[in-house]
């Protein structure tokens, strides 16, 4: 029977994120993506404007009328989430569809490159720090690891010799994971290579009881989206029952060439990555090198 995984995100038209990757990435995996949508915006947030029909009041009639499907899923993923009202909205979904055989991946988009993104208020941050802890498995990138562990990313960002900064990086998940969740996935942590000093970006995998790194060569420029797929990637591959290192490898990959790709087209950041074309990737048991 298709796995299914029920993704709770905003859905843009424009600026390939949120829902638009990972309806498209999920899918392409071999797993049934079924969106629970938050917001419809005409065009992600970093356009200079955008429309957006807020649907935070109507995901309760959603998941009512699912209740009465008596549908079951093997993952719940969550997303942006603008408000703590939203998120009181996912407390009940996880209520009604979240059982012993269901993960609960939690994306914690709350900042990106050492800020705090503008809708960041001291309730939403209770309330997504109360959601990461119910969550399985959770993909904060660098500045979000650091706002949910209380860490200056100052000092983070300061630190230059690969391996003191992946052993910092490691304990700060591994304090989070005592608290709730069993694995983290902590994305988009800049270094240079200790041995060749080429500049890399790379995903780092910590569970209980081992870390897995997954690098990349950065090739200096940052894209919307870039985050959703990575998560989107997770996601599927969690639902099909792949490795861990398995899944960051191939969604690594996958975003490094979309990467390229786009910069050679000179995509603007705001529309995100051309990855499309390297959907096939995402194939159960294809590699990704």
């Amino acid at each position: 029977m298709t796995k299914k995984v029920a993704v709770i995100n905003d859905l843009s038209g424009f600026g390939r994120c949120s829902l638009t990757a990972a309806i498209s990435v999920i899918a392409a995996m071999g797993v049934q993506p079924c969106p629970l949508p938050t917001a419809i915006l005409s065009g992600q947030t970093g356009y200079p404007s955008y429309y957006c029909d807020d649907y935070t009041e109507k995901m309760d009639a959603i998941r009512k009328e699912w209740e009465k499907m008596d549908v079951s899923f093997d993952g719940i993923y969550t997303g942006f989430m603008p408000t703590g009202r939203q998120i009181e909205k996912v407390f009940h979904f996880l209520d009604s569809f979240y059982t012993k055989k269901t993960f609960l991946l939690v994306d914690p988009i709350m900042g990106d490159d050492g800020r705090k993104f503008g809708i960041f208020t001291p309730e939403l941050y209770s309330m997504m720090k109360e959601l990461v802890m119910r969550a399985d498995i959770i993909t904060p990138n660098l500045t979000e690891l650091c706002i949910l562990t209380d860490t200056d990313y100052r000092m983070i960002d300061q630190m230059t010799d690969e391996r003191h900064l992946l052993t910092i990086v490691e304990q700060m998940a591994r304090n989070l994971i005592a608290k709730g969740p069993r694995e983290i996935v902590v994305t988009g942590i800049r270094f240079r290579d200790g041995a060749e000093g080429e500049q890399k970006m790379g995903n780092l995998a910590v569970t209980k009881k081992e870390k897995m790194l997954a690098a990349f060569p950065f090739v200096g420029e940052s894209y919307s989206g870039t985050g959703d797929l990575f998560a989107s990637v997770v996601a599927g591959g969690k639902a099909r029952g792949d490795s861990l290192d398995t899944v960051i490898r191939q969604a690594g990959r996958l975003i490094e060439l979309a990467i390229k790709d786009a910069v050679q087209e000179g995509v603007p950041r705001n529309d995100g990555v051309n990855y499309e074309q390297f959907l096939w990737m995402l194939g159960k048991g294809e590699m990704s090198e």
